[in-house]
């Protein structure tokens, strides 16, 4: 299916507020050939983070996979901090609209982690999404938990006096202090606690696929509860056991079966 063939791109977001050319990599068939696995990666992720997990997703079920980093992340242009708390709204509704415009992209299925997942809710009910498919989310925050702020706390910690800046350095290099702080500072700020996307839910009139590992230390069962409880359509839930923040990583086999299983029969 020609799923292991990559195309490193870059394109300009400069139409949308504080924007910039942005990394990306295609994998697989174009839009015209097949359906595209939009990819949307965590608080501290971007391309490489995702490592070969779009690849073997596309591998499985024969679509394209587009991979992009966010501005400040990657091999991203950097851009202003310290973030808005609304910031996930605007790469939902503003940025990844123009994302799919610039590529192209026709029919397609966004598949979000952590923060990612939380962008690929809010875009999809935002308002009108011709294309799309279905949402896979993993480990998705849809409100803010003291346990999420707890662990990001303890994160800051490790970038502070251990390794975690080093480990970042080397997917991040000049962007590292923007990747950091910036998801960093702005869950930490009092006005995040009140954050909430519930409001989103019930628009959503796509097949949803949950996951959450039961060991996550970034977000509780909590969270697909009210994704599944609140969502107008319908909502499949997978918590993962012995699994934390990262099941793509950590349970990838697991995960793959569940998304092929959920794409076979819902989108």
């Amino acid at each position: 299916m020609g799923s292991k063939i990559t195309r490193r791109i870059r394109f300009d977001i400069r139409s949308c507020a504080a924007g910039g050319r942005l990394e990306a990599e295609w994998i697989g068939p174009g839009s015209n050939a097949a359906p595209t696995l939009v990819f949307l990666h965590e608080g501290l992720g971007c391309v490489a983070l995702w490592r070969d997990f779009p690849a073997r997703l596309a591998e499985r079920t024969g679509c394209g996979a587009l991979v992009y980093s966010r501005l400040g992340y990657g091999g991203s242009d950097p851009c202003p901090l310290p973030r808005r708390v609304d910031f996930m709204h605007h790469e939902g509704l503003a940025v990844l609209p123009e994302v799919l415009r610039q590529c192209g992209v026709r029919d397609y299925l966004l598949v979000g982690h952590s923060d990612g997942g939380s962008i690929a809710l809010i875009h999809a009910g935002g308002g009108p999404c011709p294309g799309l498919k279905g949402i896979v989310t993993m480990a998705a925050h849809v409100f803010c938990e003291g346990l999420t702020r707890q662990s990001i706390e303890g994160a800051r910690q490790r970038y502070l006096n251990g390794d975690l800046k080093a480990r970042l350095s080397s997917y991040h290099g000049g962007n590292t202090h923007c990747a950091f702080w910036g998801w960093n500072d702005v869950w930490l700020h009092p006005d995040f606690r009140p954050w909430t996307i519930d409001a989103f839910l019930p628009a959503i009139h796509v097949p949803v696929l949950a996951i959450q590992g039961d060991k996550d230390p970034y977000g509780s069962p909590g969270q697909i509860d009210v994704i599944q409880r609140k969502t107008g359509a319908a909502v499949a839930v997978e918590l993962i056991s012995d699994c934390g923040h990262a099941p793509h990583l950590e349970k990838a086999d697991t995960v793959l079966t569940g998304i092929c299983n959920f794409l076979r029969h819902h989108a």
